[in-house]
């Protein structure tokens, strides 16, 4: 089936090389590479992010796609066990969850994950003392995700004047350490360097032999999953990039191939491309 009447109930990416990958992917499903980031995309952004579960929508095509798509994995900042609850992700069969950025892997109900460098035990001591000595909001809190900590000022007054206080402070400390700062939707967080979603996606792709990839994202933390779309695009290998495009959003649309209206279009999206892989016979 050529890939042009597949893809006509499926919107239409904004780049030619964009539109390459989708076609590319809904050709040969099989040996194809999905990844979405969790929060923002698969998931609404909410103010407590504990409670951050996933659109049913989303999951529900995920389920579907399981069975069209070679590859289903899951990039997310949250430590694996943390979004496979709150997005019900076990119930995807075959999916890949790679948590704190690339650094833990679920796969099948088990996790492999090395050992947290010193320089994490390091920040978990020094880190409240660093945001009192940096007069930082009593609101501000600590999140502690094992690999990695962050710090959010997400629900306060003037969250982003308060980050732009603690970022100095902040990154002198991960560099005491050994660790990095990698920023988010108001939020810092400080981990351990050498990964990220790029890295973690780039990695997969080659470990599954894609021979394409699309990958979903909205936050700071998913251009780095853009731009090796983008570099894999140059190896040869069709890629989109598909923008959860919310107003919460800090990426600018320009930066994806397809951006959408948020968790709601991403679902959408999902449901209109397992539509395109299961046609009615």
């Amino acid at each position: 089936m050529r890939p042009e009447h597949v893809t006509a109930g499926l919107p239409h990416a904004a780049t030619t090389d964009g539109q390459a990958g989708l076609d590319a992917l809904v050709a040969d499903p099989a040996h194809a590479l999905i990844g979405s980031d969790f929060d923002g995309t698969l998931s609404p952004i909410v103010s407590d992010p504990a409670a951050a579960y996933a659109h049913p929508g989303a999951i529900a095509a995920l389920r579907r796609l399981a069975g069209a798509v070679g590859t289903l994995a899951v990039i997310t900042g949250r430590p694996v066990a943390q979004a496979v609850r709150l997005g019900d992700l076990a119930s995807v069969p075959g999916l890949i969850v790679l948590g704190h950025y690339g650094w833990e892997r679920w796969e099948g109900g088990r996790v492999v994950a090395p050992a947290a460098p010193p320089g994490v035990a390091a920040v978990r001591r020094d880190l409240p003392g660093v945001l009192a000595a940096a007069g930082a909001p009593e609101e501000i809190r600590i999140e502690d995700k094992g690999h990695a900590l962050a710090v959010h000022a997400r629900g306060i007054a003037d969250p982003d004047a308060a980050l732009a206080r603690l970022r100095g402070p902040l990154l002198a400390l991960a560099g005491q350490a050994g660790l990095t700062v990698e920023p988010g939707r108001q939020v810092i967080e400080l981990r351990p360097p050498g990964m990220d979603k790029g890295v973690a996606l780039r990695e997969l792709s080659a470990e599954r032999a894609a021979r394409s990839v699309m990958y979903c994202g909205d936050d700071l933390g998913d251009l780095a999953a853009f731009a090796a779309v983008r570099a894999l695009r140059a190896d040869g290998i069709p890629g989109v990039n598909v923008l959860s495009a919310a107003l919460e959003s800090e990426v600018p649309r320009e930066e994806a191939d397809l951006p959408l209206d948020g968790p709601d279009g991403i679902a959408s999206f999902l449901t209109l491309l397992a539509d395109a892989l299961h046609p009615d016979p």
